[in-house]
């Protein structure tokens, strides 16, 4: 009984090889083909990978992601490419069942990975769409920075202090930001106080002149001044011109040098710039100067003198 069962066992892994063996000969045309495909495929995807790199970094301008771009087609390729060749083989079965463990992978991949998913879109958009570029001054929130670069999951910017901040993508997208290289141009409004004793008129043109007389002020742009305000201890007013803006410095430097020239003009023509006035008050009620409040508490006259030195 035992003899009868080995043999039978023996006979049904032979018929079952030889059955293994057959289908091997008959689909030794598809495999070679299927082999040939892939191969086929393989040259194709890494050609035409190198073939829109060159359009691509010129319509996007960002090599990070011009690769990413490039290497999602040429992956796209070859999972094509694999699909068909399973097909050649007849393995239907397997590519449906690929193709489900794909879509519940990805959709699993979704859900787990959503905030990763939109930062990565994002930065795909941002390449292409957004008015941001590597090198370009922007405020956000409470950082001020130059872009340092934009990746796929986050933006990197550098602070004018030399840190660096990460931002993820989605954030620049649906918040607000400031892009101060843009428009490559900067408004400059320099506030300034005059004493009430000078000649207002006399004042504005003179600061006019000052600020025109610099040599690098926008074309085309005027030099504006307004009186704002009454100070507490001058007339005060803002002075606005305009500068070609590419990066900080060139903000500074107008800033600076608006500032040398005002006072330069103003001592030249005895205008005065105040500085703030405190009067200190040492009476509960007020109206008592110091010299009163000695008085009171008898201190006379070389006293005085003694405190005042």
């Amino acid at each position: 009984m035992e003899m009868f069962k080995i043999k039978d066992a023996i006979s049904k892994l032979v018929d079952k090889l030889e059955s293994w063996l057959d289908n091997l000969i008959t689909m030794l045309p598809n495999f070679v083909v299927a082999v040939l495909l892939l191969f086929l495929v393989f040259f194709l995807a890494r050609f035409l990978r190198n073939l829109i790199k060159r359009p691509l970094s010129r319509m996007i301008g960002n090599p990070t992601i011009t690769n990413i771009i490039s290497s999602m087609v040429h992956l796209a390729i070859i999972l094509t490419g694999f699909f068909i060749a399973l097909d050649i083989l007849d393995l239907d079965k397997a590519v449906t069942s690929l193709l489900a463990g794909v879509g519940i992978a990805g959709l699993a991949f979704g859900f787990a990975f959503k905030e990763a998913a939109s930062n990565f879109i994002s930065g795909i958009y941002m390449a292409i769409k957004s008015p941001i570029n590597e090198g370009d001054l922007i405020s956000y929130e409470e950082d001020y920075g130059i872009i340092k670069s934009i990746g796929l999951r986050a933006t990197k910017l550098t602070t004018l202090q030399g840190q660096v901040v990460v931002i993820p993508n989605r954030l620049l997208m649906e918040n607000r930001f400031t892009h101060y290289s843009i428009n490559k141009e900067r408004r400059i409004d320099l506030s300034v106080g005059i004493s009430y004793g000078d000649d207002l008129e006399k004042a504005e043109k003179i600061t006019i002149e000052a600020i025109q007389s610099i040599g690098y002020l926008k074309e085309g742009k005027t030099v504006d001044l307004y009186y704002t305000a009454f100070g507490s201890s001058s007339i005060d007013f803002v002075v606005r011109y305009w500068v070609n803006f590419n990066k900080e410095t060139d903000y500074l430097r107008a800033v600076s040098d608006g500032i040398k020239t005002i006072k330069k003009a103003y001592d030249e023509h005895d205008i005065t710039i105040t500085f703030p006035i405190r009067t200190l008050d040492f009476g509960i009620k007020g109206g008592k100067t110091l010299t009163e409040m000695l008085q009171e508490v008898g201190f006379d006259g070389d006293s005085k003198n003694n405190v005042q030195s």
